[in-house]
């Protein structure tokens, strides 16, 4: 078995035809209903960014336990095992968070990586120098050292051929070259954009009528203000430019695989992280609004040799669950990553394995979330809420962990979480402000762009009742229970 998995970060699937799209050019991602089935039903479970990712190595919540951090000593990460038993695992990638305090060790998983620097406002260029800034931005820009740093960073990227993802995909041909007559092998092809700043060549932004200037291409997070309501069809050009790209560059893959009959031994993934909100619900961004439908309904593509080819599938599905499919691609029982929350998609579509009737999703000590396929429950805790860190490797995502928080460490056994091991267990520093924006219940069939919250006109019991028994199950933390009120 071979597998390519190509992963984007922040890619909304309204942007993309194979999701009903008429305006964006994805021509590419239109190409994957030929080989690979399209999954309607596809959620995030843990934003943002590492905790995904260590979703994908796992196969278990991170939520829950865990903000942003590090793959773990007690984790047990798929790519790592796939290794140990005769798998080579390659990553490629330019998304520095990898590199950073808390994402060091995720990497060092596979077999071999190699990384291409200068996204967004990785510590790449030396910024102590001026940076070209432009003379006028837009009032909802953001701003600060990381702007800064990707000025400094452009300058080492000023033609296509020079962009990080351009070379990252470069980069996986050149595997895929060396690998194409080889056998027992894994490649994960991971592009940091279409992430914000929507950095592009003219020739896509020309695509969509937009200016050579930019005026609006790093939107900072948090709400929208209304009197620049009408500035967000531009922002919705300039990230649809941006995925315009991210298509060319899957071309060049889904090219690469024609043209070498790939399609018959080797798996395809196309997946994502999270979403991304443009003034959809009032909101910019992720993290701090609710964890709407653009931010978790995720695009999500799959082609495995020998299963049939094309269609939809509407099971619900997570990223928990691609740990427990790589391993059975591979020939390997599940059961070696310990016990998950995901199950193995190429089971369910063998009907060998029942579809879940619920997944879990959410943002540690924000916003925890139910849904099953119809109905979307969201619920949050007070201010003076109970949030606590379960690790042995304290650092946030360019930081240690605060004094305060260490000094009020206590060893602790979170379970399953930590294959049994004891951690240290302290209080989170939540920055969060879902207990401002209430709990949500939202019905997808009759309300499918989440308008009209149902939270008062509901008797919410049973959803209590289906929420408490699928925390249960993961083994969520108990001041969990007690901060959604579910004891």
């Amino acid at each position: 078995m071979r597998t390519i998995m190509v992963m984007f970060d922040t890619l909304t699937r309204k942007y993309l035809s194979n999701y009903g799209n008429d305006w964006v050019s994805t021509p590419n991602f239109d190409r994957l209903r030929e080989h690979c089935t399209t999954f309607n039903q596809f959620y995030s479970g843990s934003l943002p960014c590492m905790p995904a990712r260590r979703e994908l190595h796992t196969g278990k919540y991170n939520f829950l336990h865990r903000g942003w951090g590090p793959l773990e000593p007690f984790d047990r990460s798929v790519y790592e095992i796939l290794a140990k038993n005769g798998i080579y695992t390659h990553l490629i990638t330019d998304h520095s968070h990898y590199w950073e305090d808390g994402g060091a060790t995720y990497h060092n998983r596979y077999s071999s990586w190699e990384g291409f620097r200068g996204q967004e406002g990785d510590r790449y260029v030396a910024r102590d120098v001026p940076a070209d800034m432009p003379e006028h931005t837009h009032p909802l820009n953001k701003q600060g050292i990381s702007v800064v740093q990707h000025y400094r960073n452009r300058t080492r990227q000023q033609t296509q051929a020079e962009m990080s993802s351009v070379r990252t995909f470069e980069a996986g041909l050149n595997f895929l070259g060396e690998h194409r007559d080889l056998d027992n092998w894994f490649v994960q092809i991971e592009a940091f954009d279409p992430h914000e700043p929507f950095y592009v060549p003219e020739k896509f932004r020309k695509m969509y009528g937009l200016p050579e200037d930019e005026t609006l291409f790093w939107p900072r997070y948090g709400s929208l203000p209304q009197e620049y309501k009408d500035d967000m069809e531009y922002c919705h050009k300039e990230y649809a430019a941006l995925i315009s790209m991210c298509d060319e560059s899957l071309g060049k893959i889904l090219d690469f695989m024609d043209e070498n009959d790939m399609w018959k031994d080797t798996a395809l993934i196309v997946n994502t992280d999270h979403g991304f909100l443009l003034g959809e619900h009032e909101y910019l961004g992720k993290n701090f609004p609710p964890c709407y439908d653009e931010l978790v309904h995720l695009p999500f593509f799959l082609h495995v040799p020998g299963l049939a080819e094309g269609g939809e599938c509407d099971h619900l599905c997570s990223t928990v669950d691609l740990a427990p499919t790589l391993m059975e691609l591979y020939g390997f029982d599940p059961s070696a990553l310990g016990e998950t929350d995901g199950r193995s998609i190429k089971a369910v579509l063998e009907g060998r394995e029942q579809p879940k009737d619920h997944v879990l999703f959410g943002i540690h000590g924000s916003f925890t979330c139910w849904t099953d396929g119809r109905y979307v429950y969201m619920k949050t805790g007070d201010e003076d809420q109970k949030v606590y860190e379960y690790t042995m490797m304290p650092t946030n995502i360019r930081g240690y962990f605060s004094e305060v928080q260490m000094r009020s460490v206590e060893i602790a056994n979170p379970g399953r979480f930590s294959n049994g091991l004891p951690v240290m267990k302290m209080p989170a520093m939540i920055y969060m402000l879902a207990d401002k924006m209430g709990n949500q219940l939202f019905d997808l069939n009759n309300d499918p762009n989440q308008e009209n919250n149902l939270i008062k006109e509901t008797d919410c019991t049973p959803f209590d009742e289906k929420m408490k028994a699928a925390l249960q199950q993961v083994g969520a933390p108990e001041e969990e229970f007690e901060r959604l009120k579910l004891s």
